[in-house]
């Protein structure tokens, strides 16, 4: 049973790989699916700020019920390019201070 209330925690790799191995190691992405206790792992990838300009990295979103150590990964954007439907930013969002 998933909790009601999940955090959201949003991440930033220097790339895919990078990404899936460190989400593969914690057991967030598993050969089966998610771990236990997560709801949604979202893929953002590259970010365009503009026809010429990407943002620095590969992101990803995820939610979950537990606590996760990122280190530098974790990440508080100020112009965040998605939400989960039903929580604002500012609810679950867990800043990089905050783990």
């Amino acid at each position: 049973m998933y909790s009601t209330n999940p955090m959201i925690f949003k991440l930033k790799y220097q790339d895919k790989a990078e990404a899936i191995a460190d989400l593969t190691a914690k057991g967030i992405l598993t050969n089966e699916g998610y771990g236990q206790g997560v709801h949604a792992v979202v893929e953002i990838g590259i970010i365009a700020l503009d026809e010429n300009t990407n943002a620095e990295g590969y992101h990803y979103d995820l939610m979950a019920d537990n606590t996760y150590d990122f280190g530098v990964n974790l990440i508080e954007p100020k112009n965040p390019k998605h939400a989960f439907a039903g929580h604002q930013i500012n609810e679950e969002y867990v800043p990089a201070e905050g783990i």
